[in-house]
C-alpha cells in the first residue's frame, strides 16, 4: 500500500468508530443479504460479532506499517476458516459486503481512492488466509506445489 492508502484508511476508519457498533451490524445485514449460506458460520450473538469485526480492522489499520506482525494472525484465522468450511468465493463476498458497508458508513468521503485503498488493504489478509485455509486442509498439495 502507498503512504497515501494508508492515510485514507487510517483517517476513514477513525471517522467510523463513533458508530462501530451499527457499522459491524450493517457489514453483517449486508453479508447475508449477499450470501444467506455463510449466517450459520457465525454462532455468537450479532453484537458480539460486529464488536469482534471492528476489532479485526482496527488490527489491520494499526498494522499498516507492520503488516508482518500481523502474519500470525491472520494465518490462524485462515485455518479457522478452513475448519468452519469457508471457501474462496466467500472471501470475494466478504470483500464486497466490506467494500459496501465502508460506503455506506462513510458516505461522500468514500471517495474511488479511498474504496481502493480499502481493497489493498483486505486483499492481502484475505489471500494471506486463503492460502492458510488450503494448507490446512490440504498440505501435500501445498508441499507439493512449493517444490514445483
Amino acid at each position: 500500500m502507498t503512504p497515501e492508502q494508508k492515510q485514507l484508511v487510517r483517517q476513514s476508519f477513525a471517522s467510523l468508530q463513533p458508530a462501530s457498533g451499527l457499522v459491524g451490524r450493517l457489514f453483517y445485514d449486508r453479508l447475508f443479504q449477499l450470501a444467506p449460506q455463510l449466517r450459520p458460520l457465525f454462532k455468537g450473538h450479532p453484537e458480539e460479532q460486529a464488536r469482534k469485526l471492528m476489532q479485526m480492522l482496527g488490527l489491520a489499520v494499526q498494522g499498516l506499517d507492520r503488516p508482518e506482525d500481523l502474519v500470525p494472525l491472520v494465518c490462524a484465522l485462515g485455518e479457522r476458516h478452513a475448519a468452519y468450511g469457508v471457501s474462496d468465493g466467500d472471501y470475494e463476498t466478504v470483500g464486497a459486503a466490506l467494500i459496501w458497508t465502508l460506503g455506506v458508513g462513510l458516505g461522500p468521503a468514500f471517495t474511488r481512492a479511498t474504496r481502493e485503498a480499502w481493497l489493498a488493504l483486505y486483499q492481502l489478509p484475505a489471500r494471506t488466509m486463503q492460502e492458510d485455509a488450503r494448507a490446512a486442509t490440504n498440505p501435500t498439495a501445498v508441499a507439493e506445489s512449493a517444490h514445483a
